[in-house]
């Protein structure tokens, strides 16, 4: 059966990408699990709901042809949609990455500690069986800007009275969790008999939900940034040089004679950072970025004076 995502965030199908993630905000804040009120599988719901329709292509691809996919299978990774590395209970394992002392991934992904889990699953979790309970977890928001995003930036929170300085990784998505271990709530099990190091173990951890502003000009398509251009109908006839601002500052791009409408120019290295492993000789990491994607839309006059029509008569006698 077809799930309604538009229905488990409680927006209309026009709705906003703003809209979209304020209702899911909203949601994962009513049922997280480390909430005494919390309900895992409507967080789970929300969770996969946000994921589809806070980008663009699932949701593009959700709106044709629904939950189940192109085919009535599903989508994949491959399709970039979704139903990825299911496979333990239901839970998603497939985009917890380690990463600045905490746990992330690229697009959304479910904050639930595995250790948690398994001990759920098993009986006992390294330590967090059922005569230690973990303390519980404290989640805080912060709303970054998208050049933020971009290259990265340190916040500071205040949690159970300590500054913590927590980096957020360059690249990081919009609704991405960043988990910091054992700076969350003490656990109640803790006792005077206990090592400080058993006590710091049973402490809960502290997650960092990373909230994206939109950009005007940009947005992200992998480790690329694009955008969208105007140039003059004779710029793009007869080429020329326009300058327009980058995430990293002013530049000069050419625009090539011939430019058709749609066509997209390449500025490499203006893109998004990110590590690349060593190659085959090697196990270094590199930081590299991708590129900028500049898309050309010709500004076509809606008028023509006497002269430019005069001009455009002649071009037509040429064949152009």
């Amino acid at each position: 059966m077809s799930k309604d995502y538009y229905k488990t965030l409680g927006v209309e199908k026009n709705a906003s990408q703003d809209d979209i993630k304020k209702a899911f905000r909203k949601l994962a804040h009513e049922y997280h699990p480390d909430k005494k009120t919390g309900n895992e599988a409507k967080f789970k719901e929300a969770n996969e709901a946000y994921s589809i329709l806070s980008d663009t292509s699932k949701r593009q691809q959700y709106d044709t042809y629904g939950s189940a996919g192109p085919g009535g299978a599903g989508f994949n990774s491959n399709a970039g949609g979704f139903n990825q590395g299911q496979g333990f209970g239901g839970f998603d394992f497939s985009q917890f990455t380690r990463q600045q002392g905490g746990f992330g991934g690229n697009g959304q992904s479910f904050e639930f500690d595995l250790g948690d889990i398994f001990g759920e699953f098993f009986g006992g979790g390294g330590g967090r069986g059922r005569r230690a309970r973990k303390g519980a977890n404290i989640t805080v928001d912060a709303e970054i800007s998208f050049k933020e995003s971009v290259f990265g930036v340190e916040r500071e929170f205040t949690v159970n009275g300590t500054k913590l300085a927590i980096t957020i990784p360059a690249g990081i998505e919009n609704g991405q969790g960043l988990r910091v271990s054992g700076k969350g709530e003490r656990s109640p099990s803790e006792t005077d008999g206990m090592s400080q190091a058993e006590k710091d173990s049973l402490h809960g951890d502290l997650i960092v939900r990373v909230w994206v502003k939109e950009h005007a000009t940009f947005r992200k398509e992998a480790n690329n940034l694009v955008m969208e251009l105007d140039v003059k109908l004779t710029t793009a006839a007869a080429g020329g040089t326009v300058t327009i601002d980058t995430l990293d500052g002013t530049i000069e791009v050419k625009i090539p004679a011939g430019t058709s409408h749609g066509e997209i120019l390449r500025v490499r290295g203006k893109g998004v950072p990110h590590e690349t492993r060593g190659g085959v000789f090697t196990s270094n990491t590199q930081t590299k970025r991708g590129d900028l994607l500049i898309v050309i839309h010709i500004d076509m006059p809606r008028k023509l004076s006497k002269n430019a029509q005069r001009l455009i008569d002649e071009l037509k006698k040429e064949g152009l």
